[in-house]
């Protein structure tokens, strides 16, 4: 199809989102890019203000002077005079009171008298510097922009909030999050005290094979090697018969729509793709038995590509609808979609086509996904949704730019508390040297946020009494 026919049929498409359902791929993004799980416990009777700041649009071009108004929250429950001011970063997903009315740093602000606050990245949230998200509007999206919002925030804070002008600072971020708590430190040492980062990845890089071979290892660690086998073969058996022309039949097993082109390849890397994340999203968000009990009901099924397909199906389901549009042409209307949805999938891979890649592809034989999401998917996606600059030599410098100017694995910063969940896929792209970063065994990713518990392994109880006790010595 030529790209100057891909305008009309997308718009059709999206159209008929409603109707044929599309939807499986919102699903499962959502599921790898929520916000960190709440804290179960929560101090329900906390008032939470929920208050706006202005920020410049483009901090970074003095003669642009437009402005627009970032979204944060704060509880000052605990806050007296002179107390630290705790800061939950927001990433990529929209804010919620839960975050500061309870988990470790809300014991933190607790022990400290200090002040809780919850910042809202622009472009997710209600946090939105332009009217929409088309091409010409979303070039202000970047992290160097996120971070810079954070610095005017907390220097405003500091000179306007009475009892904060001499207060010291301590940022947590998770996920992306926490990536921006690390590069804060980097870029702004002076203005926070410390920082927990809980699964940051650090290190850009476009072809991120290790993502899905971690998937792989985890889903072996906790689901036994015959289920990494069962996913290994059943993915295999329908790769042979998307080769063998009974594509048809494999269309037909997983209820894909009719427009699904079996002979498409850019068709069959999105369903293999979506496949793959939507493992990585039992993986990613794991909590105990999870991962088992997927595996169990896939090996309670008579063959690999029954119990495979079944499970699928009952994911794709979720969603509604008679048949399931995994497309290439579905996920691109998504993806082209320029209004605020909610749905926070054009904001994100925007930010990996011009920061970080991270495609999570089939470039690896050591994991169960077989071979059909190449690299080549991530960056055709990338041309055909921003505009046809974004080349693989123009993604690859946007990486590099990023890696150099963060330092990738030697961000070089001091006082930043980093862990990783072992069983976490994101930990590939971290600092996993023990010297430098906490693993926790048998924790996915952005796990350690609860309050101190009785129910926490020794090494996740070990990790949160370290940084209480980093925080007492920064706060000093």
């Amino acid at each position: 199809m030529t790209h100057c026919l891909i305008g009309l049929t997308l718009a059709l498409l999206a159209l008929g989102l409603t109707q044929v359902n599309a939807n499986v791929f919102q699903q499962t993004f959502r599921q790898l890019h929520q916000e960190p799980p709440l804290p179960a416990n929560q101090n329900r009777a906390d008032v939470v203000q929920t208050l706006w700041i202005e920020q410049k649009l483009d901090h970074f071009n003095e003669s642009d002077t437009r402005n627009w108004q970032m979204r944060y929250m704060l509880n000052d429950v605990f806050f007296k005079s002179g107390g630290p001011m705790f800061i939950f970063l927001g990433g990529e997903w929209e804010i919620s009171q839960g975050r500061i009315t309870g988990g470790h740093m809300y014991d933190m602000a607790r022990e400290h008298n200090g002040l809780l606050a919850y910042t809202e990245h622009r472009y997710y949230g209600q946090s939105k510097p332009l009217p929409d998200l088309s091409n010409e509007n979303i070039q202000y999206l970047h992290v160097k922009q996120a971070l810079a919002d954070l610095a005017h925030f907390i220097t405003t804070q500091k000179n306007t909030y009475e009892g904060l002008s001499e207060s010291k600072v301590i940022i947590v971020g998770g996920s992306y999050s926490a990536t921006m708590v690390t590069w804060f430190k980097k870029v702004y040492p002076d203005l926070v005290a410390g920082g927990w980062a809980s699964s940051a990845p650090l290190f850009a890089k476009i072809n991120f094979v290790e993502y899905k071979e971690i998937t792989g290892q985890s889903i072996a660690l906790m689901g036994g090697s015959g289920c990494y086998k069962r996913i290994e073969n059943g993915i295999a058996e329908m790769e042979t018969m998307f080769a063998t022309k009974r594509g048809a039949e494999v269309k037909a097993l997983l209820k894909l729509c009719e427009k699904f082109d079996v002979y498409s390849d850019l068709d069959i890397w999105t369903l293999f793709s979506e496949i793959s994340d939507i493992f990585a999203g039992v993986v990613q968000t794991h909590n105990a038995g999870q991962i088992e009990k997927v595996c169990e009901t896939m090996m309670a099924e008579s063959s690999d590509l029954i119990g495979l397909s079944k499970y699928l199906l009952s994911v794709f389901a979720k969603s509604g609808g008679k048949c399931y549009d995994l497309s290439y042409d579905a996920i691109l209307a998504t993806l082209l979609e320029s209004r605020y949805t909610g749905n926070i999938m054009r904001q994100w891979i925007y930010q990996t086509c011009n920061e970080y890649g991270w495609y999570q592809t089939s470039g690896s034989s050591a994991q169960p996904f077989g071979t059909k999401f190449p690299v080549a998917l991530y960056t055709t996606m990338c041309a055909d949704i921003y505009g046809s600059q974004y080349s693989n030599s123009f993604i690859q410098s946007k990486v590099e730019e990023t890696n150099k100017y963060f330092g990738g694995l030697t961000p070089n910063v001091k006082n930043v508390y980093l862990t990783h969940g072992h069983l976490d896929p994101w930990r590939a792209m971290g600092i996993q040297n023990e010297t430098q970063a906490t693993i926790i065994p048998e924790y996915a990713h952005c796990k350690d946020f609860e309050s101190i518990k009785d129910t926490d392994t020794t090494e996740m109880k070990a990790s949160k009494e370290k940084i209480a006790e980093l925080v007492r010595q920064w706060l000093k």
